[in-house]
């Protein structure tokens, strides 16, 4: 829907092209998807990795998308390399494509697809705690100028989406918003107290309103993993009338 020119996720779109201009040029990027599960920490490994048009129901042209970046061997290798050496049980797949979590924002980030892309499962148990602590060990990675991005939403309720637009709706929305915001901003919290409350995420106003399932959130745990402080960049965005957040480390 964002590269349809669909106008609920125009502030997206923007916020999205105005991002990669904040950011340095990365040689390399790892994108950790809310599309993509599996039973153990899976990492793509082609060096000319296909495209995965995982979606249902949208018009001929969504299917024609193209981003024709190439992999990056060596990083998957060092990814799974890591995880090995920190006891995680990982698999590297040169089969599978990229699917839509990681094609679709970087068209709008980097559309010219000149930076090699490697892709990172999330776990299929779906554990907070184990997202986080996947996160510490890719932060490990000695890899030169690599952007690690999380794509999910902060929101992602499809019915409430579609839905008419309540007070009790909108509520719940910028509860959890704000809750999650507070937790990844606070500079007066220790990163103990940081990582217990985002693994007990879903105690925060209106969690189970905004996520029904956990999926579309858990690429943040990885970030903050991966970083494991504040983050630099804590910002809101509406998508289909819905707050959302976008956080970043720099």
């Amino acid at each position: 829907m964002p590269l349809l020119g669909d106008p609920g996720h125009q502030a997206l779109v923007e916020h999205l092209k105005a991002l990669s201009k904040r950011l340095r040029r990365p040689s390399a990027i790892l994108v950790i998807s809310a599309h993509w599960e599996a039973s153990v920490a899976t990492v793509t490994s082609s060096p000319a990795p296909s495209l995965l048009y995982d979606y249902y129901g949208f018009p001929p042209q969504s299917y024609e998308i193209a981003y024709p970046c190439a992999g990056e061997p060596a990083l998957a290798a060092s990814v799974v390399a890591i995880l090995q050496s920190a006891g995680i049980v990982v698999n590297s797949d040169e089969e599978r494509g990229l699917d839509h979590g990681v094609f679709v924002p970087l068209k709008l980030m980097y559309p010219d697809a000149d930076i090699p892309v490697v892709q990172l499962s999330l776990l299929s148990s779906l554990d907070a705690r184990q997202h986080i602590q996947l996160g510490k060990t890719i932060g490990g990675l000695e890899y030169e100028n690599l952007l690690i991005i999380g794509s999910g939403l902060s929101f992602h309720n499809m019915r409430a989406f579609f839905a008419p637009d309540t007070a009790e709706s909108r509520a719940n929305n910028v509860a959890f918003e704000n809750r999650l915001k507070n937790v990844v901003t606070a500079e007066d919290i220790s990163e103990q107290a940081r990582s217990e409350q985002l693994g007990n995420w879903e105690n925060a106003p209106g969690a189970r309103f905004c996520h029904p399932r956990e999926e579309h959130l858990l690429p943040l745990h990885v970030c903050y993993g991966a970083a494991s402080r504040a983050v630099d960049i804590g910002e809101s965005v509406v998508v289909l009338n819905k707050q959302a957040g976008t956080f970043g480390w720099l």
